[in-house]
């Protein structure tokens, strides 16, 4: 979905150009877009956070190789002059106009926390387990990142969250209990995620909540969990196409909603169809559910393709996905799969002319107006 700022400029050309507006009042426009639009992270400040995670585990690996030699005062002294090093620091070079190597030494201090109490506990052989120290250096990091504002803490506070729960969503040994505490922590970090202005740690957040409804999905019930999340995707891509701007005003995804949406959608209907695919031969849910997510990819496309590319290449691999698993699905029965095919095609083929004959009505008129 083209961002906000980006369809602003837009219509301020058109403006332009239409006389709606002189060329003072358009440039004024374009100067108060330009100065509250949030800037993306540049291709140095990608490269300064990847050194920093390098520099930061060096020396991480480092005192753990060299642990047994160094006094035990010292360890700890050192972990902890790392700590607040890194993040008084990056603090002092954020206020002097460097942000991006403020930023790193910030990543550089929460990955050294991390390590600080993996290697403590070993040294005072304190119990707990890879999960309990994630939470810990987890819940550190993100007040780090409200006390700081930071950007990239808050993305790193939900890798550190999807961690956890990729460790106990599979702890399929211990048999422990399911990770449901995840929805408490993403929504938690949702709402750091506006006070640090971290807009990626939105998108992060909504596709690690995708990834927790498919674990409980896989743990428990297959239905009751991928049908809700099929019609709350419809809602919220509809929200999304007929509300872009009050929709983005309160979840600031700088218009990517409906993509969320269509890849809830889509995994949604993939694990239902999953559940259903071993009775494909003598029940018609499998192939409803397949109907649903074609129409469901078709709609997608007419009503917000055009603006989004990224949207449009979801719309397509779902599209190839939802055909090679249909033809896996019924190739014990290749005239069912014929059929199948053939009546999506004819299905696909009338909607497409009725498409084309509404959008040539609708830029008839108004080619008309202006030529006249």
């Amino acid at each position: 979905m083209a961002s906000y700022s980006s369809r602003v400029r837009s219509d301020i050309a058109r403006w332009r150009q239409a006389g709606l507006i002189d060329a003072a009042t358009a440039d004024l426009l374009a100067r108060d877009v330009e100065a509250n639009e949030r800037k993306s992270l540049s291709f140095g400040t990608i490269l300064a956070m990847l050194a920093a995670l390098l520099f930061g585990a060096a020396i991480l690996i480092f005192v753990a190789a060299n642990w047994d030699a160094v006094p035990r005062l010292a360890r700890v002294a050192s972990l902890f002059a790392v700590i607040l090093g890194g993040y008084v620091g990056g603090a002092v070079l954020k206020t002097r106009d460097h942000a991006a190597i403020g930023e790193a030494l910030w990543i550089v201090a929460a990955a050294a926390f991390g390590g600080s109490i993996a290697l403590i506990g070993q040294m005072y052989h304190l119990s707990g387990d890879e999960a309990s120290v994630l939470v810990t250096w987890g819940a550190a990091t993100a007040l780090a990142a409200v006390a700081l504002r930071s950007n990239p803490l808050t993305v790193a506070a939900v890798g550190i969250a999807d961690g956890w729960l990729f460790l106990k969503g599979f702890d399929y040994f211990t048999r422990t209990a399911f990770p449901h505490a995840f929805v408490i922590m993403a929504v938690v970090l949702f709402a750091v995620s506006f006070w640090t202005r971290s807009q990626p740690a939105r998108h992060l957040i909504i596709l690690s909540l995708l990834f927790y409804l498919v674990l409980l999905a896989m743990h428990q019930a297959t239905l009751p969990v991928a049908i809700p999340l099929v019609i709350v995707s419809i809602v919220l891509f509809a929200a999304g196409v007929l509300a872009p701007e009050p929709v983005d005003r309160i979840l600031q995804l700088d218009g990517y909603l409906p993509l969320h949406a269509l890849l809830g959608f889509l995994t949604g209907l993939a694990v239902i169809q999953f559940e259903l695919a071993d009775q494909s031969t003598y029940d018609s849910g499998f192939t409803i559910a397949s109907v649903i997510a074609l129409a469901g990819i078709v709609g997608a496309i007419v009503l917000a393709g055009r603006e989004s590319r990224g949207l449009r290449w979801l719309a397509y691999l779902g599209f190839a996905f939802e055909l090679a698993m249909i033809y896996v699905v019924t190739l014990q029965s290749m005239l069912d799969t014929a059929g199948f095919f053939l009546a999506a095609a004819v299905l696909l083929g009338i909607l497409a002319i009725v498409i084309i004959r509404v959008e040539k009505r609708i830029r008839g008129p108004a080619t008309g107006g202006a030529t006249a």
